[in-house]
Formats: C-alpha cells, sequence, structure tokens
C-alpha cells in the first residue's frame, strides 16, 4: 500500500502539463457520464437552479451597473459645483473690490461735493466782478458794434440772476464771451452803420483792422474818417486815404486779395 501511493505521487509528478491536461479532460468526462447517468427531472432541476443563478447573476450586475451609473452621475454633479464654487469665488473676491471701490469713490465725490459748494460760493462773485470788468472793458474799448456788444453784456447779467441755470453754464458763457473780445482783436471786418457828422446823420461803412484802427467812410465815398482813441472822436481823413480805406473794405470783404493799405493809427503815449 505505502508502494502504490509512492509509485502513484512519482507517476503523477512525471504526467506534467499535459497528463494534468488529460486528467481535466476524463473528470469532466466523468462529470458529464454523471450527469447523463441522472434522471430527466434530477437534470431538469439542475438546470433550473443554473438558469435561477444566471438570472440572480445578471440581476446583481444590473444593480452594480446602475450603482456605478449612479456614482459617475454624482461625481459629475459634485464636479461641477465644485466649478461652480470656485467661480463664485473669484467672483465674489472681485466684487468685494468694486465694492471697496465705490466706497472709496463715494468718500471722494462726498468731497468734491462740499468743494463744489465753496467754489459756488467763491466763482459767483468772480464771475460779478468778471461782467463788470467786461462792461467797463467795451466802455473804453473802441466803438465798433457797440450796442451789440453791450447787449450781450446786458444779457449775461440776466443770466446770473436765473436759477434755473447751473453756475458752470453761466461761467462758461461769460468766458465765450471774453474769448469774443479777445477774437475781435486779430479780424478784420466792414459794416455799415449811422453816423453823426457835423450835426447831420450819415449812413456810412466801417472798416475794422483788429483794434488797430477803426475808419469809416460815407457810401458816397466822398468822405472818410477815424476814431481818435485819445480824443474819443471822430475826425475826418484828407483824401489821400479814401483809396487806402476803399482797398480796405474790398479785403474784409473778400472781393480781393489780401493786400497792404495805409490806415491812421495813433500811438499810446508812453508816461515818462
Amino acid at each position: 500500500m505505502r508502494f502504490f501511493r509512492t509509485g502513484s505521487a512519482s507517476a503523477l509528478r512525471r504526467l506534467g502539463r499535459r497528463g494534468f491536461r488529460r486528467f481535466r479532460a476524463l473528470g469532466a468526462a466523468l462529470c458529464l457520464v454523471v450527469v447523463a447517468a441522472l434522471s430527466a427531472p434530477a437534470a431538469e432541476q439542475v438546470i433550473q437552479v443554473e438558469e435561477s443563478t444566471l438570472r440572480q447573476g445578471q440581476a446583481s450586475q444590473g444593480r452594480v451597473d446602475a450603482l456605478a451609473e449612479e456614482a459617475a452621475k454624482l461625481l459629475r454633479e459634485y464636479q461641477q459645483v465644485q466649478r461652480q464654487r470656485e467661480s463664485l469665488e473669484v467672483y465674489n473676491d472681485n466684487l468685494e473690490k468694486m465694492i471697496r471701490s465705490q466706497e472709496q469713490e463715494k468718500v471722494s465725490l462726498q468731497r468734491q461735493i462740499e468743494n463744489i459748494q465753496v467754489t459756488q460760493r467763491e466763482i459767483v462773485p468772480f464771475m460779478l466782478r468778471m461782467l463788470a470788468a467786461l462792461d467797463a472793458f467795451v466802455d473804453r474799448d473802441v466803438p465798433f458794434l457797440y450796442d451789440e456788444r453791450k447787449a450781450r453784456i446786458e444779457g449775461l447779467h440776466a443770466l446770473m440772476e436765473r436759477a434755473d441755470v447751473a453756475v458752470s453754464e453761466k461761467f462758461r458763457q461769460i468766458m465765450e464771451a471774453y474769448q469774443n473780445e479777445a477774437d475781435f482783436g486779430r479780424t478784420i471786418e466792414t459794416f455799415q452803420g449811422e453816423l453823426t457828422l457835423g450835426g447831420e446823420v450819415r449812413s456810412v461803412e466801417f472798416l475794422r483792422i483788429g483794434r488797430l484802427a477803426l475808419v469809416y467812410q460815407t457810401l458816397d465815398r466822398r468822405e472818410s474818417g477815424f476814431w481818435h482813441p485819445h480824443l474819443r472822436s471822430w475826425e475826418p481823413l484828407d483824401r489821400s486815404y479814401h483809396g487806402a480805406i476803399r482797398q480796405g473794405i474790398r479785403i474784409a470783404n473778400r472781393q480781393v486779395a489780401p493786400d497792404l493799405i495805409q490806415v491812421p493809427v495813433v500811438m499810446s503815449e508812453v508816461a515818462r
């Protein structure tokens, strides 16, 4: 008996891989023989058990697949929530910076409002002084378009008394009047008007060359004169100026090209 077990173990070791496969095939064949040997009802019962086991396995696999799909869905939702949280953190951080900036801007605007109130109290008297100075300047200036210029200043005085006009608009219009007066000093123009000469009112044509000279000529071209700034009166000119004044009028009306003309100029007196 001992010899058989020893011999059998040695034989099995010599079978190797090939012998083991033959042995396994033999076992499967024996199982088939056993199954075949079973009665038909027993075989049917075995088949039913196998089918039931298969269905249970399929059902279990379906539950596992459903759980896996649910887990994947929850993971995607979690990742999306994480991204939204990160975006909200960035947005909230930027919003906090904007709120801090707006608070600083509000403080700055409050200071500016306070300064504007102080400035308005100071600038209104300043604008009134500007108007008074402009009014006095027109009275002392060469008397061209006098009524028009005085009417503009009177309109500005009325504007200063209006409550429905902003201080900034009042200041703008005053500065515009100053600009218009400054422009008169570097332009040339001609216009018609009436002038009292020798107690007689005559229609004349005026020629203004900046503020350097203001001359006139009657419409019949027989008389010419100029404004004497020191005497504050109109003085006649001799006939030698008639052609030059006429040429200047034509230049101002853009009837001829600009050219040199001779006009009377009174130099300012220099105090010694």
